[in-house]
């Protein structure tokens, strides 16, 4: 049975604690957020009922700056899973060097069931009744459920509320409305540019096979690019299932069959697999690119992969860990590989502050100086402490937060 996501997070936070000698009062302003909003949004549907929709934001910790980032809209939505998230982009926000704090929110629904214009209505009313929100407080941005499309909308009613244009109050927007190019790609080209340093790192073959859990934005975006080095793709996932070729994918085709049918499944050529099965695949490189706790106690002995790239939040449980490094098994984390899109969220504010758009060469170069600076120091931190590259990351990123906290004398 898979964990509470915050439970995780929570027993990350201790081991890197202790391991780290982090001054105990860090650990223990950050064993809680900051603030909690939850509040309820009714809503007329286009039949004319009424009905009440769920909503969640976190402010974790905002010691390194103003708070930001995603925002869900999904039918499972709870509150211990955003606390988590939140939590989550605290540390991956201080890894990266990005000057914010960490947040997340969302809304209980599935967009998939809302007309057009229902949804629209639900994305304008959560940014119209999120109590604190703009570019030095909290800026929301995408996650599962939203996307450029509806970070437009937020804009357009935070700018309608404000009564002046403010396009850094808003993260993940298309550059027709002030975003920034590489935007919707930035989580999946960052994971590939870790996946690079750690295939050299820890001799992994240039020509690896590969199984990706997810084949959104994230998942379809580092699959591309490493197909395009030469490795192979031998199983891909999706919501709807999974598929499967001992002899490798082709992910051209894959693209443009999913552009057409929408899912993976039944890509011709391929054998059909569960989502649960594809972790289990044998393969060298292992993405789980989905959703948190995919991999745990009862599955984690089953995994055959050398190197765990985890472009999910908290795919990976800490008992699964546990089982995972006794076996070998490298695991680039969380707040690390899928870093590329909280990196490219400041790019994106600053020059929504400044008024000066990058071009995406610029983008990628600074997404790479940033990303490979941050798996430096993680490498580095975990050699000095003989402990797991989770560990040291959460070190790193747990010394940053304390001088802050210290320096504005919370502690």
């Amino acid at each position: 049975m898979s964990k509470n996501p915050f439970q995780t997070a929570l027993d990350t936070l201790q081991m890197a604690g202790e391991i780290g000698k982090i001054n105990p009062d860090v650990l223990k302003m950050l064993s809680q957020p900051k603030r909690i909003f939850q509040f309820s949004i009714p809503m007329k549907m286009d039949n004319g009922e009424l009905q009440i929709f769920q909503a969640f934001r976190v402010h974790y910790n905002d010691a390194l700056g103003q708070i930001k980032d995603g925002t869900r809209f999904v039918p499972d939505l709870d509150l211990d899973t955003v606390k988590a998230l939140g939590f989550w982009m605290t540390i991956k926000h201080a890894i990266a060097g990005v000057p914010a704090g960490g947040g997340k929110g969302g809304v209980r629904v599935d967009p998939g069931k809302l007309s057009d214009r229902e949804y629209e209505s639900l994305v304008r009313s959560f940014i119209r009744k999120l109590p604190m929100k703009g570019a030095w407080v909290d800026v929301p941005g995408a996650d599962i459920g939203t996307s450029g499309r509806t970070q437009a909308w937020m804009l357009d009613e935070f700018e309608e509320i404000m009564g002046f244009h403010s396009p850094a109050a808003i993260n993940d927007k298309p550059v027709e409305v002030n975003g920034t190019l590489g935007s919707r790609e930035a989580t999946g080209t960052g994971a590939f540019f870790v996946t690079m340093a750690a295939v050299k790192s820890y001799n992994i073959s240039p020509k690896a096979t590969v199984a990706v859990q997810g084949f959104g934005d994230v998942g379809s975006t580092i699959t591309e690019l490493l197909y395009q080095q030469g490795y192979k793709i031998v199983a891909v996932s999706d919501i709807k299932g999974g598929i499967y070729s001992e002899n490798g994918l082709n992910i051209t085709k894959l693209i443009e069959y999913v552009k057409e049918t929408g899912y993976v499944v039944d890509f011709p050529g391929s054998k059909s697999i569960g989502n649960d099965d594809l972790v289990e695949i044998d393969c060298e490189i292992l993405v789980p690119a989905a959703v948190q706790s995919v991999i745990y106690e009862d599955n984690a002995d089953k995994v055959k992969a050398r190197l765990i790239i985890e472009c999910a939040n908290g795919p990976v449980t800490t008992e699964a860990e546990k089982i995972l490094e006794k076996k070998g098994v490298t695991m680039i984390p969380d707040v690390l590989a899928n870093s590329g899109s909280a990196i490219v969220c400041a790019f994106e504010r600053t020059q929504g502050l400044t008024d000066t758009y990058w071009d995406l060469e610029t983008v990628n170069k600074r997404l790479n100086e940033r990303i490979l600076k941050a798996y430096q120091e993680t490498i580095k931190t975990a050699g000095e402490k003989d402990t797991s590259l989770r560990n040291a990351a959460w070190i790193n990123a747990l010394h940053k937060i304390g001088k802050a906290m210290k320096a504005r004398g919370w502690i």
